[in-house]
């Protein structure tokens, strides 16, 4: 349930509406838009009811929210979030770029790929310190060796990074060094995990699950969003059917219902969603005109050498191309007029 706010109210009315919510046990989360002011009501709505929340000043209706996930939702928040990542923005005016490798490998290789994503128009360098692999025998990571590899990184081209944590244990130490944490497709549903990141505060980059339905990926970002970190970046990665001529297949039906569904920004990527280098760049700009906000793929400078998924991983020229070919369809999109509406 939401309560809406009147156009104008004071912030002494908006205090009083979430004092007294909080006085019952109900949690309170404040959304400040461009125009509405609502706040979303965790608990039992009849508690809600017995307040009596509508007669006070300031307060426009109550709505109740019938999806199970409220912060994530877009009537809670009817503005589409936007967040700002060392000086771009997520969600703005143009489409965010995340590149690197799969795992970070040795620093010079790391500086390299990091300097040349730079200069082709990339926002933010990705690269596992910690990699979740399906063989135990398969490389799992340089570990903080590799997080202190990105750091450096950051240091001397001014890209934002994002690496994968794995564990609650890992948090601190990750969020130490990265901009963006990110939780991979086989962590999605780990619970522990997604409050932890949420009580860090930091930006996390929450990927689908390969086996999950958009209900349960935007449940999970309702529980990052529920330990006060409303910084969710969704990121449709491919899900698991019937298909084996790519690794997966990458749900473009998710961009649209999702944008539909929530406010927070979504990227895609192609990489994971396809499993072949060939097929990433048509994918990303399939992608873009589908409506993401951007993509994150992977990019080496010499992918049959690549320490994992070299198969899914483009060249560093690859990479220019696909980043100048998706800022011109994300630019042709824009002179197209918006849905009426979202909600």
């Amino acid at each position: 349930m939401i309560v809406v706010m009147k156009e104008g109210a004071s912030q002494s009315e908006i205090d009083r509406v979430m004092e007294l919510l909080k006085s019952k046990g109900l949690g309170a989360h404040l959304s400040v838009g461009e125009e509405t002011t609502v706040i979303g009501v965790i608990g039992a709505k009849e508690k809600v009811h017995e307040l009596g929340i509508e007669t006070l000043p300031g307060v426009e209706k109550l709505v109740t929210v019938s999806y199970p996930f409220k912060l994530a939702s877009r009537p809670f928040h009817p503005d589409d979030t936007r967040i700002e990542i060392r000086g771009h923005v997520v969600g703005g005016p143009e489409p965010t770029l995340i590149a690197g490798p799969c795992s970070v490998e040795t620093r010079e290789g790391l500086l390299e790929i990091a300097r040349a994503i730079k200069r082709s128009g990339a926002h933010m360098l990705r690269g596992g310190a910690f990699k979740p692999r399906s063989s135990p025998y398969s490389f799992q990571g340089l570990g903080e060796e590799g997080l202190k590899y990105l750091a450096d990184a950051r240091e001397e081209t001014g890209l934002a990074i994002v690496s994968e944590v794995m564990e609650p244990g890992l948090v601190p130490l990750v969020a130490e060094y990265v901009d963006v944490l990110q939780i991979g497709a086989r962590n999605m549903q780990n619970f522990p995990l997604l409050k932890a990141v949420g009580r860090t505060g930091k930006p996390v980059l929450l990927k689908r699950g390969f086996s999950n339905t958009i209900e349960e990926w935007l449940m999970s970002a309702e529980y990052i969003m529920a330990e006060g970190n409303p910084n969710v970046i969704l990121c449709e990665r491919g899900i698991r059917t019937f298909e084996t001529y790519t690794r997966n297949t990458l749900d473009l039906n998710a961009v649209p219902v999702v944008k539909h569904l929530s406010h927070l920004p979504v990227l895609v990527d192609p990489s994971h969603g396809v499993g072949h280098a060939r097929y990433v760049t048509d994918m990303a700009r399939a992608g873009i005109a589908a409506g993401a906000h951007g993509a994150i793929v992977e990019v080496h400078k010499d992918p049959t050498q690549a320490w994992s998924d070299g198969n899914q991983t483009i060249t560093l020229e690859e990479f220019d191309q696909l980043a100048h070919q998706v800022r011109a369809i994300h630019q042709l999109m824009k002179t197209f007029q918006p849905a009426a509406s979202l909600v």
